[in-house]
């Protein structure tokens, strides 16, 4: 017995993963790991110059002050084509103040962020009754595994 209580062959941790050669297999296989992931940068070619392109044409509300004009709201049948809308499927107008523009700009409504946090707390309900389940099934199975065990001691005796 060691000092667990438990006999020596049911030791859950094999001896055989503290030998030396193991040891370093695994120095070895961490060592090019590390030297693919911070290697990349390492071994780039530094003369390369990065390609710029040409940035389009910026709204004005992201670079000016604005004042919202309509409030944030779903997107109409006609203003599905808009790009702005695509993104969230909500859109605001804004007035920007230098350049006395009307523009949308798309927006995130406190309604579809309360249905979007609903989601998230249901599926984390989920997820927690689902793995309490596999907690109870994981414990039952290993009760029924030590029963059998003792039960097999008792009889050998």
């Amino acid at each position: 017995m060691n000092f667990c209580g438990i006999m020596e062959s049911d030791c859950r941790i094999p001896t055989t993963c503290c030998r030396p050669r193991i040891l370093v297999l695994h120095a070895l296989f961490w060592g090019l790991v590390s030297l693919r992931v911070f290697g990349a940068s390492i071994f780039s070619n530094v003369d390369e110059k990065p390609t710029v392109t040409k940035p389009a044409a910026l709204p004005c509300w992201q670079i000016e002050e604005f004042v919202v004009a309509t409030e944030c709201r779903h997107c109409r049948d006609f203003e599905a084509t808009l790009a702005v809308c695509s993104l969230t499927g909500y859109v605001e107008q804004i007035n920007c103040t230098k350049s006395n523009k009307g523009e949308y700009k798309s927006c995130r409504s406190s309604l579809m962020e309360e249905h979007l946090f609903w989601k998230f707390e249901g599926a984390m309900l989920g997820l927690t009754v689902l793995f309490a389940l596999v907690v109870v099934a994981r414990q039952r199975s290993l009760d029924r595994l030590a029963s059998e065990k003792v039960r097999r001691q008792i009889e050998s005796i």
